[in-house]
């Protein structure tokens, strides 16, 4: 088993902000490729209205598709409960929902407070889902562009409510405003308050701090973290979000550090050239993409 688990959110959190639309035989088969690596989780898609994220409007498709691809978990994310029951007919293993800790990106994303979503939540876990996974994932959680500051009180309250009816609860800096300080702060907070219901961490690199985020959240405890290829996405309706942390860069460090990710290097570099070629005039970021691995590196045993 693998030391760490990672989930690549390319296909959602990357195309979600992309300027140009990836073909849906493109990104079947980056998804295999993806698989084809190690990858044992992918958020595919979002059950969102297609005027509003048109990049998103095969989601059906991809999940079903997905699901034909042995030993790998399918994540879809719902914004409400008509996302949710759409997951469910198209056969998503796990569902995630963001939950913002900000008031004014929750109305922004959702056209809800943070209160009115974790409700939201509540009644989606409410409504028959047998085998299906559940995630609340804490949005916003170390700051907002919009709101500037949020109160860690917050977000540990939000996480401490979506713990209740939610299979695992998950903190994202949408943003990438975190620090490793605040990190670690905020991480064992929510620890406290739910114990083993905190899962994941989702860290964004817009301001060059993800990998360093990501070490700090291992070092709480943190086991399970989300990443996209090529740094690809943001949030659309989070203005300045940019830049997911690298999946590339975020395994070299943990196989470098003697921490197994179950992830084939090359066959992820592999994965990405296919990802460019479809989507070629979308920017695309990395070191070890530049770099190339060390002379003499072995991935961890």
């Amino acid at each position: 088993m693998p030391s760490v688990h990672i989930c690549e959110v390319g296909p959602r959190d990357g195309l979600q902000n992309a300027k140009h639309l990836m073909p849906t035989a493109a990104k079947k088969q980056w998804i295999r490729a993806l698989a084809d690596a190690g990858l044992r989780e992918i958020e595919v898609g979002s059950f969102v209205p297609p005027k509003l994220i048109p990049a998103m409007a095969d989601t059906a498709e991809i999940v079903a598709y997905a699901r034909t691809l042995a030993g790998l978990k399918v994540v879809a994310l719902a914004p409400n409960l008509k996302g949710f029951q759409r997951a469910l007919e198209a056969g998503a293993h796990k569902v995630t929902f963001p939950v913002s800790a900000s008031r004014q990106h929750s109305e922004s994303n959702v056209r809800m407070t943070p209160d009115q979503m974790v409700e939201e939540v509540r009644n989606c876990a409410a409504y028959p889902h047998p085998g299906v996974e559940i995630e609340g994932a804490v949005s916003t959680a170390f700051g907002c562009t919009m709101q500037g500051a949020v109160p860690e009180d917050d977000v540990v309250r939000i996480a401490t409510k979506l713990a209740e009816f939610c299979d695992g609860v998950a903190l994202a800096d949408t943003v990438g405003y975190a620090n490793p300080a605040q990190v670690r702060r905020i991480f064992r907070r929510v620890r406290e308050a739910i114990g083993d219901k905190l899962e994941g961490a989702h860290f964004h690199n817009t301001r060059g701090l993800g990998l360093a985020n990501a070490l700090a959240a291992y070092e709480e405890g943190v086991r399970a973290f989300d990443s996209s290829l090529g740094g690809l996405g943001g949030c659309p309706f989070a203005p300045g979000a940019s830049g997911n942390v690298i999946t590339e860069d975020l395994v070299f460090m943990f196989e470098s550090m003697g921490i197994t990710t179950g992830i084939d290097l090359d066959k992820l570099f592999a994965a990405r050239q296919l990802m460019t070629q479809a989507i070629p005039e979308e920017p695309v970021y990395g070191h070890m993409a530049l770099a190339g691995l060390p002379k003499g590196f072995r991935a961890a045993a």
